[in-house]
């Protein structure tokens, strides 16, 4: 092990630079001699970054492994250190990215992309020769910065007490952090205040008329509008502008739109090769400007800066689970964002910030930008913790719980390429396709798509998948042929070897023996698509531009560029998104396939099935053989399940509603009093509902949903005979007792009662009522009849369900109004004696 007195790190500690993290150092010492545990909680600028691992490795007097977010950071940090310590990259200091790895045996810090520490600890949870790790940035809620912290809380607990953890945040998550960390007993927490510069704030919206978005993404105006930003940046105020834009295509847009500045004008992202993003992050002699993504926002330095033109963008993880479309989407900034944002310009002297939008939009921000965890897909987090022998991650110490939606829908996904069992265990393929470096669908592609179009363009199609390359057109096929023959493919050609490696040899006898030997790129790429992603294989739809993706989600090509992919019978598509608002999804990305590649690529959606549905007032019964989605085939069915049938019906009385079917006279006030009678006893009366009806067919319909092969049918059942089925036994001898279709009154009357109300209604002529004292009541009593008294017209003339009580106060004033202008009727002074009559004076007498 190298001397904890490194002489180079002592000297650094014995004389650091003027920044404010080196009052928290003692601080930090302590808490890891006295817990192993820290916290430190210090805005950007502070230099916790730069100092903070030098001090641990002092402390600890070991080997201290510190993450980064991004490529770019862990090759910054690295080479700032280094310089500080009078060192080249790869002697105290070095780092260790995907594709590069400059360390030495004398190398006491080591800087890694999380991702990378992720792989170490699968690998080997001892994490042997590290004495101390040192997470940077866990405030940014990266998925792989929330999944390395819990798992090395876990082997911490269980397996390597004598690991120092150190967790580095800008925020207010901290406190949250120092929890998780420490349990019931939080870990100590060390708090450097920021010591930045004051930043001027200049609002800068677009003019009135104009939008920043639409269905595209950015729209040309704003691109115009940042360019103008930044040149009002360089005309009124001095040093280094940063500009902050979401992506790369934003990026280039940006710096097109500069050219003739007179300045020096960078383009900083995760694609650039290396040579670009060092000079990017060089001073210069004269004055520049950097166009960055977010990757500039916390974890880089870009040196000299002291104006940010900020344009109010990110980009964020979003799934939409129910579609299978997941991606990079572009969102507005945060406010915390935002003022990470402005805070790059503040660190040397005053500064200023130039944003484009307004203050009122400002105040609209959200806080805080959503963890990765809550947006993102999650089918790699799935297998990672699958890995770790964690089925649904329940026992990690994560900040925040995945969504179970979504871990479900990743679980299926890892099910599908057979990366775990039905337990939810990594299989022997799982863990194969996890050594692969990428998403695990492009890691089931490199492996699947090598016998059968070579391991070399396997790993060219995945490995430009994986960097996200912009397509021209959409056309994927085209992306591949410029990346070959590039001279700026130096991460992608690194890749390609890395990822052949882990494909296995090419065979060609083995190949050969395949009939997609012979593939033209053409279709390889579209092949090789398919296999990462064969829910999104896509069939252009009768009669229209658009596409139908084996997932169900419909799909176009850009109507206003739709590129050389137009007209092409099948797509594998690799990217595509859905805007809100918008039915369709828009293919950002794909290549030509034919329907045997896309069998062979999807052969588990491949399914033969009887289909039985309703349409335009008829079933239709079919077998139907699919591709998901997509119907490759179909024939019609004779004889199709009685199980089919019913369901198609009752879709279809769902849709037309119960009124396709014929109601008799009888069949209604049958309907009527069972309803009334479920309300008033409950079960076992059935409940005769609309939907209680057209779900529970089989028990009213039954055998005659067999001959229904239309509306037609429908309307040859019986349905009072129907209804009568689902009368229970042996209440059903009471029906007529506990709800009678008519009742006599003292007339010799029978009168029909309607049940089509809360409360049974029996509406009569007052005469023919006289001589009873109460109505009468139904349902074993429980339910008094409403009476609707109607004069000698059959007009209502009085309503009542207490008739002893309407012959005291209601009849005197009936009778006072309605005797002169029926005088030949009778109206008598004691209507409980009087006898009941249908007739006038003179026909009764």
């Amino acid at each position: 092990m190298p001397s904890p007195s490194t002489p180079s790190i002592v000297r650094l500690l014995a004389d650091p630079p003027d920044l404010p993290v080196v009052a928290g150092l003692p601080a930090i010492t302590e808490a890891l001699r006295a817990r192993g545990l820290v916290v430190v909680h210090a805005p950007p600028g502070t230099g916790k970054t730069t100092l903070v691992p030098p001090c641990v490795a002092a402390a600890v007097g070991g080997r201290v492994v510190v993450t980064q977010p991004s490529r770019i950071a862990a090759r910054a940090a690295a080479r700032r250190r280094a310089g500080l310590l009078g060192e080249r990259v790869g002697e105290t200091v070095g780092y260790a990215v995907r594709g590069d790895r400059r360390v030495g045996p004398s190398t006491r810090i080591e800087v890694v992309t999380t991702g990378l520490l992720l792989r170490r600890i699968q690998h080997d949870p001892a994490l042997p020769g590290v004495d101390a790790v040192i997470l940077d940035e866990v405030h940014e809620r990266h998925l792989d910065a929330d999944l390395a912290l819990a798992l090395l809380i876990d082997l911490r607990q269980n397996l390597r007490e004598d690991l120092r953890l150190v967790a580095m945040s800008a925020t207010i998550e901290a406190e949250r952090t120092a929890t998780l960390l420490g349990g019931d007993a939080p870990a100590p927490v060390v708090s450097v205040p920021g010591a930045l510069h004051p930043v001027e704030q200049v609002w800068c919206p677009l003019p009135p008329g104009q939008r920043r978005t639409d269905d595209r993404g950015i729209t040309p105006a704003f691109h115009d509008h940042v360019a103008a930003t930044v040149r009002r940046a360089l005309a009124e105020h001095h040093g280094d502008v940063l500009v902050f834009v979401p992506g790369v295509a934003e990026v280039d847009q940006t710096v097109r739109r500069l050219a003739g500045t007179g300045v020096d004008v960078h383009s900083l992202h995760g694609r650039l090769p290396t040579a670009q993003q060092d000079r990017a992050l060089t001073e210069g002699p004269g004055r520049r400007v950097v166009v960055s993504t977010a990757v500039a926002e916390s974890s880089l330095t870009v040196p000299g800066v002291r104006v940010v033109v900020d344009a109010g963008f990110s980009r964020e993880p979003r799934t939409d689970h129910r579609r299978g479309l997941a991606g990079l989407v572009t969102v507005a900034v945060s406010r915390a964002s935002a003022e990470q944002r402005a805070g790059r310009a503040g660190r040397l002297g005053p500064g200023a910030v130039l944003r484009c939008w307004s203050e009122a939009d400002h105040a609209h921000l959200a806080a805080h930008p959503e963890p990765e965890i809550a947006t993102a897909d999650l089918t790699a987090f799935a297998l990672e913790v699958a890995r770790w022998g964690s089925a649904d991650a329940s026992g990690l110490a994560l900040l925040d719980p995945p969504p179970v939606h979504a871990m479900a829908s990743a679980r299926a996904t890892l099910l599908e390429l057979g990366a775990v069992d039905d337990a939810g265990r990594v299989t022997v393929r799982g863990q194969r396709i996890a050594d692969v470096p990428a998403d695990p669908r492009l890691a089931r592609a490199l492996i699947d798509g090598a016998p059968l179009v070579g391991a070399r363009r396997s790993a060219e199609i995945v490995a430009m998948l994986a960097e996200d390359v912009r397509a021209p057109g959409g056309d994927l096929v085209a992306a591949l042929r410029g990346l070959r023959g590039g001279h700026h493919a130096g991460a992608w050609k690194t890749q390609v070897r890395r990822l052949q490696g882990l494909a296995g040899p090419d065979e060609p006898g083995r190949v050969l023996q395949t009939p997609a030997a012979q593939l033209t790129d053409d279709v390889a790429v579209g092949l090789v698509v398919a296999l990462a992603h064969p829910d999104r294989i896509a069939r252009k739809r009768k009669g229209s531009a658009g596409y139908l993706m084996a997932s169900g989600t419909g799909a176009e090509l850009d109507p206003r560029s739709p590129g050389p992919l137009a007209g092409l019978e099948w797509l594998a598509i690799a990217d595509a998104d859905r805007r809100p608002g918008r039915r369709e999804a828009t293919i950002r990305s794909a290549a030509p396939l034919t329907e045997d590649l896309a069998l062979e690529a999807a052969a588990s959606l491949w399914t033969e099935d009887d289909e039985v549905f309703w349409t335009d007032g008829r079933v239709v019964a079919r077998g139907r053989t699919s591709l998901g989605a997509i119907e490759l085939s179909s024939v019609p069915i004779s004889d199709p399940p009685v199980e089919l049938v019913t369901a198609a019906v009752r879709d279809g009385l769902a849709t037309d509603g119960l009124g396709v079917l014929r109601w008799s006279d009888s069949a209604v006030s049958l309907r009527a009093r069972l309803a009334f009678l479920h309300r008033s006893l409950g079960e076992p009366w059935p409940d005769v509902s609309d939907g209680a009806l057209t779900e529970n067919l089989q028990s009213w319909l039954g055998s005659d949903l067999a001959r229904v092969r239309g509306a037609k049918d429908l309307r040859r059942i019986d349905v009072t005979s129907a209804l009568r089925r689902m009368l229970p036994w042996p209440e059903a001898g009471r029906l007529d007792e506990l709800a009678p279709e008519r009742v006599a009154v003292p007339s010799g009357s029978n009168v029909r009662i309607d049940y089509e109300g809360e409360q049974p209604v029996l509406a009569v002529k007052l005469q023919e009522v006289f001589g009873w004292t109460s109505a009468p009541a139904l349902a074993d009593g429980r339910v008094p009849i409403l009476l609707h008294l109607l004069s000698p017209a059959r007009r209502p003339a009085a309503v009542t369900a207490d008739l002893d009580s309407f012959w005291d106060n209601g009849y005197p004033q009936v009778r006072a109004e309605l005797r002169g202008r029926y005088p030949k009727h009778p109206w008598p002074d004691d209507p409980r004696a009087a006898q009941a009559t249908r007739r006038t004076k003179k026909a009764g007498s």
